[in-house]
């Protein structure tokens, strides 16, 4: 589990490609500290396990299905990545509950300034947009974020100063693809309202269950 609270922005060394999966080799400092083989890495939000690992580098496999559902596919020798390991049980919860499961990508409309913030829009699909709600917490590349607007075809975050300096959201560029994961609990809330024949939750469904 993450937190969002992105430690290190890294750089892609290496990319050695097979058919629809590939090896990732990233340069990096701090996420480097006590790794071990099996370790996971936040890579631009998306779970990754560490392979291999050297003084300045670790190496991570990626399967077809996060090159599907997440940018990492579009990665090339250079590029900067959110970097952010799995949370230590005696550490801080500076975010929110972050799987790493990548829920599908959005892209990049738009930057706004606001005085020290920086408004940044992203449009997403109406499969994405349904767990998406004001006020709520949303991962983007891997930042732990909270959502100021919501449309039928887009959303938008409001960025910090330091936010904007620690991570690689705000060198993107208008069109760019970014990793979005819902919150978690949104969606086991549906499966679970989906579950009820009734029709979803009622004062009667609430009552039997101890809720009134």
């Amino acid at each position: 589990m993450f937190t969002g609270i992105i430690e290190e922005v890294g750089r892609v060394q290496s990319i050695r490609t097979a058919a629809d999966a590939c090896v990732l080799t990233i340069g990096a400092d701090v996420v480097l500290h006590d790794v071990h083989i099996g370790d996971s890495i936040a890579v631009n939000g998306t779970c990754l396990t560490v392979c291999g690992f050297d003084k300045s580098s670790f190496s991570a496999d990626v399967m077809p299905e996060t090159m599907r559902r997440t940018n990492l596919g579009m990665l090339q020798s250079g590029s900067p990545v959110n970097l952010e390991r799995a949370m230590a049980a005696d550490g801080r919860f500076g975010g929110h509950i972050v799987s790493g499961h990548i829920d599908g990508t959005g892209r990049l409309v738009s930057y706004r300034c606001e005085s020290n913030a920086v408004w940044v829009t992203i449009a997403a699909d109406a499969g994405i947009l349904r767990y998406i709600v004001e006020k709520g917490s949303i991962a983007i590349d891997g930042i732990s974020l909270t959502v100021a607007r919501v449309t039928d075809t887009d959303f938008s975050v409001s960025i910090i100063p330091h936010t904007g300096e620690e991570t690689t959201l705000l060198h993107k560029k208008a069109g760019d693809l970014l990793n979005l994961e819902c919150d978690i609990i949104a969606k086991y809330v549906e499966k679970l309202c989906g579950a009820q024949r009734s029709g979803g939750i009622t004062e009667d469904f609430l009552a039997r269950h101890g809720f009134m």
